[in-house]
């Protein structure tokens, strides 16, 4: 069966900033490569360019001002209201940067996915390819995964590896990293939308069988 012909499973994404995630997301759903429904794009921050490309692409562009709210717990309540009026099946973060409470997480147990540029458990947090380069690794890369309330510490469902080349920056490394991401998360998500990648006592399973990690080809 083809994406297109598939029932298209509701998402929301989460941005905070440019939005190149969101973009291939976009990008494949109205290829019919993606069997998606991007409901609504939520961003923090009311400059994130994303919102600009949500609305071009006739997707409402919702903005929860963290810097409006008291605290985590106000400003997730807010998210979570946000979120819930668009009942996705699935909640998407793109470069969300923001630190969830566990009781958000909590609501969205197994519908919750991310994207971080580096290979987990390694270099979680910020500045990835710099303090990737500090340390001297010789592989870097992307990992996608089920967020739980420890940051960036949730069940790993696929990673990808990228070389760290002799002359590297964090800039040049960086965009190998986002190119890796623009192909590894849709793949993810697909995985999701079509029922094969489940969460299941915090192991993220594909076709009923824990995940290979950097078993992406399939």
């Amino acid at each position: 069966m083809s994406a297109a012909a598939q029932p298209r499973l509701p998402i929301v994404v989460l941005i905070s900033g440019n939005g190149s995630n969101l973009q291939t997301l976009i990008d494949a759903a109205a290829r019919g490569e993606l069997p998606v429904d991007i409901r609504a794009v939520i961003s923090n921050r009311p400059a994130a360019y994303g919102l600009e490309r949500a609305r071009r692409a006739g997707i409402p562009a919702v903005v929860v001002n963290h810097g409006g709210y008291p605290g985590r717990a106000a400003f997730d309540a807010a998210l979570q209201r946000a979120i819930d009026a668009h009942q996705p099946g699935l909640v998407v973060l793109a470069g969300f940067m923001r630190i969830l409470t566990p009781e958000f997480v909590a609501h969205y147990h197994g519908r919750m996915l991310n994207v971080h540029p580096s290979l987990l458990p390694a270099f979680r947090g910020l500045d990835t390819h710099r303090r990737a380069l500090e340390a001297g690794v010789k592989e870097h890369g992307v990992s996608i995964h089920f967020v739980t309330a420890e940051l960036d510490g949730g069940p790993v469902v696929a990673q990808e590896k990228i070389p760290v080349l002799p002359g590297d920056d964090a800039e040049s490394l960086a965009q190998r990293v986002q190119a890796a991401e623009h192909i590894l998360y849709p793949r993810v998500i697909r995985w999701f939308a079509e029922g094969r990648l489940t969460l299941r006592e915090n192991r993220a399973m594909l076709d009923g069988e824990p995940v290979k990690v950097l078993a992406t080809n399939e």
